[in-house]
């Protein structure tokens, strides 16, 4: 290859990365979508702002980004609809990926992981399978992998799945008697248990996996193909597990390890 030909190739790869660059898009803030009714990822607190691990982690990886916060709160099943509509930038709320939500969305990479499992008075024999809570009345949050689980695997075997818009009725629900047991993320679980009302109740049998439909990893939702946030928030992570900011949020919530081994 001849001297001029090398040096016109250097000239376009060179100009080729400044195109680029330039029409990467500049993050000034983050719109981030949270359902405050599911404690200790997000909650309100009495003065009205928002608290819970997904807020700390959001807030410290603007920070690292350099970007504004701005949080939006959403009933969960309207997150999908919503980040499709431009409503908000990203969804930081306990979302799980699933094969389901990667045709309409994208994830940055997988962040932590809880697992799925069922609530029900303690002693009361319960267990997450179709035969034990055949005829039973199972709560479920709207939009969850939960919901989506319990009614693909268990109400075509006669369990009746009862969907609320968010958590807090689910609880409410199940403390009254209306409902039998409910299926939730077991670290938003334990929260509950700890409450007064949550006394008489306990997790019941052992988690509940499929990999198809709950999915294996947690991680923030994005727009198809917002690459330059995407990688943003990756960046951001990989800094703040590194330095161990991750580790302090994470142990400030939840007293087991839910990071990504």
């Amino acid at each position: 290859m001849s001297f001029k030909k090398s040096a016109s190739l250097a000239l376009f790869a060179a100009l080729a990365a400044v195109s680029f660059a330039s029409h990467a898009r500049e993050i000034a803030q983050i719109r981030f979508a949270v359902d405050p009714s599911y404690p200790p990822f997000e909650s309100k607190q009495a003065d009205g702002k928002l608290a819970g691990f997904d807020i700390d982690l959001g807030n410290v990886l603007c920070a690292q980004m350099k970007v504004k916060c701005v949080w939006v709160e959403n009933n969960f099943d309207g997150m999908i609809p919503g980040l499709k509509a431009r409503k908000f930038d990203a969804v930081l709320s306990d979302m799980g990926i699933t094969k389901e939500r990667l045709k309409q969305i994208d994830f940055t990479e997988p962040f932590y992981d809880t697992h799925a499992q069922l609530v029900a008075r303690a002693g009361s024999g319960m267990l997450p399978t179709p035969q034990s809570l055949k005829g039973k009345r199972v709560g479920v949050e709207q939009g969850t992998v939960q919901e989506r689980y319990a009614k693909v695997k268990w109400e075509p075997q006669g369990v009746t799945v009862v969907a609320y818009v968010d958590q807090q009725q689910v609880e409410a629900d199940l403390v009254a008697g209306r409902i039998d047991a409910m299926f939730t993320d077991a670290a938003q679980a334990i929260g509950f248990l700890k409450k007064p009302q949550g006394k008489p109740f306990a997790l019941v049998g052992s988690i509940v996996e499929d990999k198809a439909v709950i999915g294996p990893d947690t991680a923030i939702c994005l727009c198809k193909g917002d690459t330059d946030l995407k990688n943003g928030l990756n960046g951001a992570f990989a800094e703040i597990r590194k330095n161990g900011t991750f580790k302090r949020i994470m142990s400030k919530y939840f007293e087991t390890d839910i990071s990504i081994q």
